[in-house]
C-alpha cells in the first residue's frame, strides 16, 4: 500500500475543505448543474477519444497508485548473479530448472530464451521489444488521465460561460447577480479539482512506477546477455550496479559486508 498516494489525496482534498469552511459556507460550493456539466462532460469526452479496451486499462492501472509492490533491486541483482553462478559452474541449459523458479516473468523469459540457444542479437531485439510495448501501454494508461486533466478545465470554462450567459440574461433582476455569478464560477473550480487535485498527481506518479519498471527490466536484460557471454558473475554484478544510484549502491555493499565477514 502507497500510504503517500492515500496522504497526498486525503491531504490535498481536506485543504479544500477546510479552505471553504474556514472563508464560508461548503453548501454554496455545491451546484447540480455544474457537477453534471464538468465531471460528466470529462468523463462522457474522454470515452468519446479512447477506445473501451483503453479504458478499461487506463482505470485499471489507477490501483498502482494506491498499491503498488516494487521490484527490489536487490532481488533482481542477486537472480542474476545466482543465475551467472549457475551458468558459469553447470553450463547454460542448467539454467532452465532455475528459471521456473523465478517470479519475474520478463526475466524468465529471457532465460530461457538462452538456455534455447537463440543468439544474443535475437534476444535483446525480443526483450526489448517487448520491454518497448509494456513502455507504450504505460503511456496510453498515463494518457488517460492527461486527456482528463487537459479537458476538466475546459468543461469548467463552459460551465462557467453556461452561468455568465444565464446571469446576463437576468440582469434585470439584480438580486440574482451574486448567485448566478458564484454559480459560474464554481464550475472552474471543479475543472481544476479534476485535473489538480487527482489527475496531475496520477500521472506524476504513474510515471515514476513506470520509470522505475523500465530501469529494472534494463536491468534484467544487460545481466542476462552478460550471462549468455559467459562474463565472469562478479563483473557482471558491478555492471548492473551502474544502473543503480549511489545510494542503492552503498546499501546492497552493506547488505553484503556481514556475509563476507562470516566466510
Amino acid at each position: 500500500m502507497d500510504f503517500a498516494s492515500i496522504f497526498g489525496l486525503i491531504g490535498g482534498i481536506a485543504a479544500i475543505l477546510i479552505t471553504i469552511l474556514v472563508s464560508g459556507d461548503l453548501m454554496g460550493y455545491v451546484d447540480i448543474p455544474s457537477i453534471i456539466c464538468t465531471f460528466g462532460g470529462t468523463i462522457a469526452m474522454t470515452f468519446m477519444a479512447f477506445p473501451v479496451k483503453k479504458l478499461q486499462e487506463g482505470f485499471a492501472a489507477l490501483k498502482y497508485v494506491f498499491k503498488y509492490t516494487e521490484t527490489d533491486a536487490e532481488y533482481v541483482i542477486k537472480s542474476i548473479i545466482d543465475l551467472a553462478n549457475i551458468a558459469r559452474k553447470e553450463g547454460l541449459l542448467a539454467l532452465e530448472e532455475a528459471a521456473q523458479q523465478l517470479k519475474d516473468n520478463f526475466l524468465q523469459k529471457g532465460i530461457l530464451l538462452i538456455v534455447d540457444g537463440t543468439d544474443p542479437e535475437l534476444v535483446r531485439n525480443i526483450l526489448e521489444t517487448e520491454l518497448s510495448f509494456i513502455e507504450e501501454r504505460h503511456k496510453t494508461n498515463q494518457g488517460v488521465y492527461e486527456f482528463m486533466a487537459a479537458i476538466g478545465p475546459g468543461f469548467g470554462m463552459l460551465g462557467t460561460l453556461i452561468g455568465l450567459i444565464n446571469m446576463l440574461a437576468n440582469l434585470s433582476d439584480p438580486s440574482t447577480v451574486g448567485p448566478n455569478m458564484a454559480v459560474a464560477i464554481v464550475t472552474t473550480l471543479y475543472g481544476s479539482i479534476i485535473a489538480n487535485v487527482f489527475c496531475n498527481p496520477v500521472i506524476n506518479k504513474l510515471k515514476i512506477r513506470s520509470s522505475q519498471e523500465s530501469l529494472m527490466k534494463e536491468v534484467m536484460l544487460e545481466g542476462m546477455l552478460s550471462i549468455q557471454a559467459g562474463e565472469n558473475p562478479r563483473i557482471i554484478e558491478e555492471k548492473l550496479k551502474a544502473f543503480m544510484s549511489p545510494k542503492l549502491r552503498s546499501m546492497l555493499e552493506m547488505q553484503k559486508e556481514p556475509k563476507e565477514g562470516e566466510e
